[in-house]
């Protein structure tokens, strides 16, 4: 109970700080989309930038925890995939959707923040591993699907430069993209733009959360339940499990379990609904899952924390 009332909550409250704001009219959705924008585009890419410019790279990318988290991610993708065509009768499209909201985790806003809040501040450094492929990964994986279950309807054969075009376009893979540039190069940042660095970084999961909950507001759950429900079931449930098991056979150091199960753990985020939106494709699961998805992660992320050691 102390690890839900002192770790968890303060996350949640924030979120919840931002969703009672839109709700009530004190923050506008332009407002929201404006501190989101702020978050995702500048606050948030600097932050990664930071982290991954200076990640011991050699240490911290650890293959068996990298393979336990994104091959539970692959599976739980293929699941929402499968599921969404066989039991739900969605067609190929919907289903890709609705396979992403099953792999895209909060690894980003719920997951660093859950983490640092559960075991300290130097526990982030696998979470910034798992991070740094994060998007190319998920977002790789799910557009090549789609783009692939386009074309089999309408002849198109440029699946590959529609990958590429999306991905480089994306300021979080940018932020990532300039962090590994200078970690690798040994490129001098000088100290007077570090300091505004990190200025910048730390307004960035505060400001993230915040807007979060006034995004969260606008999904308000309509319809597809039994979808929403199984694409949770997934997300909270099967992902976390799996990585747990994987980790486990793979013998990996306590600290990168940790890792590993509480980004797994976390709830959709906002780009499930976002790669929905961008194809016109099962949205309102999206949105609804992120929503109901990340209410019933208060007790899931509980959960969790409390199986690992």
């Amino acid at each position: 109970m102390q690890t839900l009332i002192s770790v968890i909550m303060p996350v949640f409250i924030l979120i919840g700080f931002g969703y009672l704001a839109a709700w009530r009219g004190y923050f506008s959705p332009t407002n929201v989309d404006g501190l989101m924008r702020f978050a995702t585009n500048f606050a948030v890419p600097v932050l990664l930038f930071r982290a991954i410019s200076n990640l011991d790279l050699a240490a911290e990318y650890n293959m068996s925890m990298m393979g336990s988290f994104y091959g539970a991610a692959f599976l739980c993708f293929g699941t929402g995939l499968i599921g969404a065509r066989f039991l739900f009768g969605r067609d190929w499209e919907d289903a890709t959707a609705i396979g992403f909201v099953c792999l895209f985790s909060n690894s980003l806003l719920l997951g660093l923040a859950i983490m640092e809040r559960a075991y300290g501040t130097d526990s982030l450094t696998g979470n910034y591993a798992i991070i740094s492929i994060h998007a190319p990964f998920c977002y790789g994986l799910g557009i090549t699907t789609m783009e692939v279950m386009r074309a089999r309807r309408t002849a198109q054969s440029r699946v590959l430069l529609t990958v590429l075009k999306a991905m480089f376009s994306n300021a979080l893979i940018l932020g990532i993209g300039l962090g590994f540039a200078v970690n690798l190069g040994g490129v001098p940042v000088p100290e007077s733009a570090m300091h505004a660095v990190n200025l910048l970084a730390s307004a960035a999961l505060p400001a993230a959360l915040f807007g979060m909950g006034g995004v969260l507001y606008r999904y308000r759950p309509e319809g597809d339940m039994r979808t929403i429900l199984f694409c949770c079931a997934v997300s909270l449930g099967l992902h976390p499990a799996l990585t747990y098991g994987f980790g486990s056979i793979n013998g990996i150091a306590t600290e990168s379990l940790r890792s590993a199960v509480v980004t797994a753990s976390m709830a959709p985020g906002i780009n499930a609904y976002l790669f929905a939106n961008m194809y016109g494709r099962g949205m309102r699961v999206a949105a609804s899952t992120v929503l109901i998805g990340t209410a019933f992660s208060v007790v899931s992320v509980w959960l969790w924390l409390g199986a690992l050691p």
